[in-house]
């Protein structure tokens, strides 16, 4: 099996690759090509027995996505995005990087599927911020796309092109709406999101963090192993089961930044809650006020995919995948 993943060394990417490489297959096929790609030069993994094809490439450029394709993989994971907070600063970008390069993406595949009937899976990764306030809690699946964003709207439209291009045939596509991934490991990024991690990350380490909203702002998340898992089973799942709808919101973990700080609590003691400094950003505040703050997640419930159950749980499996089990 010949696996592509684009924005290969984003965090998600990396964890990706990393479990492809200890799996060593999917779907009970083996893994014999892994390709990578970002716009960074993404790293080789260390322990793979098969071809390794790691390089730069910028997906939004004229002829990146048909010379990706012409390897024809199998599976193709697109993660590549610009995030929130930096496509509502950079309209132009965002429009570039998320919309328009998925859309070379797909047309460069229904070109090979029309020339040689080329038909891979495409695992798309979508978000949450498809929908925006007002809001029911939980949100059914069925519930109407209301982006409030940019973001949004661009994972938006690529779910309906997805949708689309599947139904014509081009290849099997599903949408997998991320919940915000807590914790991220490494720095913080531009994501307005980030603060979710940020308030649990630095404290463990025994580092500051800033809070910019209040303490009852509620909100979808999910770890990023679980992410991964998503993905996996995106990859391999029984498209027919799926049916015509072929975006769906994943199961995640609906709590309030005060129950995170309360698991934290619980986790890391009186003395990492003590390194949240809170500083209100007006920025920050209005683009929360109308995220989604819970999902049923029935239909992807039903169809196996699974999360963690309490934000302990998440905050555990964070100390356990990066900090190697132990507090500092």
């Amino acid at each position: 099996m010949h696996i592509l993943i684009i924005g290969a060394a984003g965090m998600v990417g990396r964890k990706l690759t990393q479990r492809l490489v200890a799996d060593k297959a999917l779907d009970g096929k083996t893994v014999e090509k892994l390709t990578l790609v970002d716009v960074v030069q993404p790293e080789a993994p260390a322990g793979f027995s098969g071809a390794v094809d790691a390089r730069e490439s910028d997906l939004s450029a004229p002829g990146e996505a048909e010379t990706l394709v012409a390897g024809r993989p199998d599976v193709i994971f697109h993660l590549a995005a610009i995030v929130s907070g930096e496509a509502e600063l950079d309209f132009d970008k965002g429009y570039r990087i998320n919309l328009d390069g998925t859309r070379y993406l797909f047309d460069a595949i229904r070109l090979a599927h029309k020339e040689d009937g080329y038909k891979p899976r495409v695992v798309f990764t979508s978000s949450i911020a498809v929908v925006g306030a007002p809001l029911p809690f939980p949100i059914p699946d069925d519930f109407h796309l209301t982006p409030l964003t940019s973001y949004g709207t661009q994972k938006a439209i690529c779910e309906l092109l997805l949708s689309d291009y599947s139904r014509r045939g081009f290849f099997e596509g599903i949408g997998i709406r991320l919940p915000t991934i807590c914790i991220r490991p490494g720095k913080p990024n531009k994501a307005a999101s980030g603060f979710f991690s940020n308030i649990l990350r630095e404290p463990l380490v025994g580092q500051e963090a800033v809070l910019p909203v209040s303490d009852d702002v509620r909100h979808w998340h999910t770890s990023p192993r679980s992410a991964v898992g998503f993905l996996l089973h995106g990859a391999t799942i029984d498209i027919d089961k799926v049916g015509p709808r072929r975006n769906l919101s994943m199961p995640g973990l609906s709590a309030t930044v005060g129950e995170q700080i309360e698991a934290l609590r619980r986790v890391a003691g009186d003395k990492a809650v003590a390194l949240i400094r809170r500083e209100p950003d007006e920025m920050i505040m209005k683009m929360v006020a109308g995220w989604a703050p819970g999902f049923e997640a029935k239909r992807a419930t039903e169809l196996g995919f699974t999360a963690e159950k309490s934000f302990d749980e998440i905050i555990r499996v964070h100390i356990d995948d990066e900090l190697g089990g132990k507090l500092a």
